[in-house]
């Protein structure tokens, strides 16, 4: 695996005004990693120079087993795969069916490269889940503006996804919060949010504080109504105990002993 980031400098084949587009105005929607598949070394590297001037960031390996074994690393994530159909060992179909077959790669937009003679492959190919294609000798309009296209698309997708996984936490805390084991810094980063998601994670987060304050004042009147039901018990309990025949017995001949007492006294 080889990265690049080259000069800006003119490429083989280009026109003056081909190779002056370049940064914001050919990368509309940030810089990217790329990742370039071919076997052709010379083809690798014009289309790693031709990322670099629109402001990408240019991966480079030669085969597919390369290819593979990065992606599944996970190290450096990269957002586009630009991949060659025809190379010696894993060609490019079966790299996009392993990518397509695989549960962490298979929303990774791969852009076919081929011959114009591979038309047929290149339907199978697209059909199989690949995102676009480029034909062979590239053309430098049509590598910007598909590859921008991609890009646009997988970037509307994370935003969706990351909105779902949104939705899912405030789901889950609801759930949470009815079970009573709800946190409130579990929603700290979306209710930051100024959309309407951002709004319902502070509503959330408030009833939460709203329950537990109920909770605190609750309990309170609890422990103070149970301390009078042991006041009120231990009243009664006296008061049984008082109007018991055995007990005004005692305090007859207690009183009867105090009598006594005085009477005797000097």
């Amino acid at each position: 695996m080889e990265v690049t980031r080259g000069s800006r400098g003119d490429v083989t084949g280009l026109t003056t005004h081909e190779a002056a587009a370049t940064g914001a105005d050919a990368a509309p929607h940030g810089p990217a990693r790329v990742l370039v598949v071919d076997d052709g070394e010379i083809n690798r590297r014009l289309l790693g120079r031709l990322l670099e001037q629109d402001g990408h960031i240019a991966v480079l390996a030669t085969d597919g087993e390369e290819a593979l074994a990065m992606l599944r690393r996970g190290e450096d994530p990269v957002d586009v795969v630009l991949l060659d159909i025809l190379m010696p060992g894993i060609d490019g179909q079966e790299v996009l069916r392993q990518i397509k077959g695989d549960d962490a790669l298979r929303h990774l937009p791969v852009i076919m490269i081929s011959s114009l003679e591979d038309i047929t492959t290149v339907i199978q190919c697209i059909e199989g889940g690949a995102a676009d294609y480029l034909q062979k000798p590239f053309n430098r309009a049509v590598l910007r503006a598909r590859l921008n296209a991609t890009l646009a698309d997988k970037r509307l997708r994370d935003r969706e996804m990351e909105y779902l996984d949104r939705v899912r936490a405030l789901t889950d805390a609801a759930v949470a919060l009815e079970s009573g084991d709800f946190q409130s810094t579990e929603l700290e980063e979306i209710a930051q949010r100024e959309d309407p998601l951002g709004h319902l994670a502070r509503v959330l987060v408030d009833v939460a504080e709203e329950v537990k304050r109920r909770e605190r004042r609750l309990q309170e009147q609890v422990r103070a109504l149970t301390i009078q039901i042991d006041r009120d018990e231990q009243q009664s309990r006296v008061a049984e105990i008082t109007s018991t025949d055995y007990f005004r017995e005692l305090r007859e001949q207690a009183h009867d002993l105090r009598s006594s007492l005085s009477k005797g006294a000097p």
